[in-house]
């Protein structure tokens, strides 16, 4: 039996199929959100080790990719950090600032998906979980359906994500609808996602695997001072998360392990006041004494005032530009979002529709948007799916 009751269908239940649904809801619309999982905003819940890090204090336009840096200035500025911050305390929700302006629940991310519920509730959008879509056609009206019924509506908001995290239920939905009504996309890969190496590099890693320091790291122009964290495979840590999205096959990154000091005239400094300390004693004043160990020669070198200037020279430029080719990521499995999706090209950047398919909406995570870590790519999802929710 199809269901002809709605005036559109937003297919996923994540943070921007629950902004659109919510807005259009309260617009008079009514709305089926339709989610192929059990319970909705399943990103929502990990996300902040389960605080949910919902926005930015500052959200530019700069820092998202897309093939065209100019489209998602459109809904960013429509919908701000501050309107989010807004509904939360409506909600009496509190939160804090974390470093670089994040922003994140002082409770649980629970509280954040009860709340857009709680908002597609007072919309009246129908929401039905644990629906799969198993076909979409178009006749005039959009008639999807599902492995628990067929529904049609004039309008239809794909909110299905990309391919990151894949043990949540994401999927490839987006793209395969794109490619049925012939909407381009750019390719799909993961993204904010951490590093792999190849030997012998990868042995020395995964020697300090669970070591973490501060760092700059670049890639190109690109660069990023945060954390970064030795892993079995590479590495990872917000640094490092934050680069990979700027990185294509074959691409070098550059890593400052020591950004507080300028590292041969500190090595030489060493030398002159400290000569009979061990050149890794030296190391683990500046780096984590695993880190120190590893990059000095063995106990039996002679002590730091024994070392060539030369050696030191050679040591200060690993310090400050370590250069390293990654063999590939950990992949969609460890990727936070994942970049490319639905080309920007086709749709309207002020409501999100295809310009080739009146009622046929893109956004949140399957658009060609991916916002840098911190709040950034959930405040897309929020400015993207009030955009669409208000075009409704």
């Amino acid at each position: 039996m199809v269901d002809q009751a709605f005036d559109a269908i937003v297919v996923g239940a994540g943070a921007a199929g629950l902004m659109c649904a919510m807005t259009a809801g309260q617009r008079g619309r009514r709305i089926l959100l339709l989610d192929h999982g059990a319970e909705p905003g399943a990103k929502i819940l990990i996300s902040g080790g389960g605080r949910c890090n919902f926005t930015n204090r500052e959200t530019p336009a700069g820092r998202f990719l897309s093939q065209n840096p100019h489209f998602a200035k459109s809904a960013l500025s429509r919908y701000q950090p501050g309107d989010f911050i807004e509904l939360l305390g409506r909600h009496g929700i509190s939160w804090h600032e974390k470093t670089l302006g994040q922003l994140f629940c002082d409770g649980s991310a629970r509280q954040v998906v009860a709340m857009l519920v709680s908002e597609c509730t007072a919309g009246r959008v129908d929401l039905r979980l644990a629906h799969r879509v198993t076909q979409l056609r178009h006749d005039g009206v959009f008639q999807v359906e599902t492995d628990q019924g067929g529904f049609t509506a004039p309008a239809l908001v794909i909110a299905s994500g990309g391919l990151s995290i894949p043990k949540l239920g994401a999927t490839g939905l987006a793209y395969d609808v794109a490619r049925q009504f012939g909407v381009p996309v750019v390719p799909p890969a993961p993204a904010l996602v951490p590093l792999a190496f190849a030997e012998p590099v990868v042995d020395m890693m995964r020697a300090l695997s669970g070591t973490a320091c501060e760092v700059v790291v670049a890639a190109g122009r690109t660069v990023f001072r945060e954390a970064m964290l030795f892993t079995h495979r590479g590495l990872s840590g917000p640094a490092i998360l934050q680069v990979s999205s700027y990185l294509s096959p074959g691409d070098e990154i550059t890593i400052d392990l020591m950004p507080e000091r300028d590292a041969l005239p500190w090595l030489l400094e060493r030398k002159r006041e400290r000569p009979r300390i061990a050149l890794r004693t030296a190391l683990a004043e500046a780096l984590p004494q695993r880190l120190a160990q590893a990059l000095a020669p063995a106990d039996d070198a002679p002590p730091l005032g024994g070392t060539p200037d030369r050696a030191l020279a050679a040591l200060a430029e690993r310090l400050k530009r370590w250069r390293l080719t990654p063999s590939g990521t950990e992949g969609y499995a460890k990727a936070e979002v994942t970049r490319g999706g639905i080309d920007t090209r086709a749709l309207s950047s002020r409501t999100m529709e295809t310009r080739t398919v009146p009622g046929l909406h893109f956004i949140g995570e399957a658009v060609d948007v991916t916002g840098w870590l911190g709040g950034y790519n959930f405040q897309w999802a929020w400015a993207s799916g009030f955009a669409a929710g208000q075009a409704l």
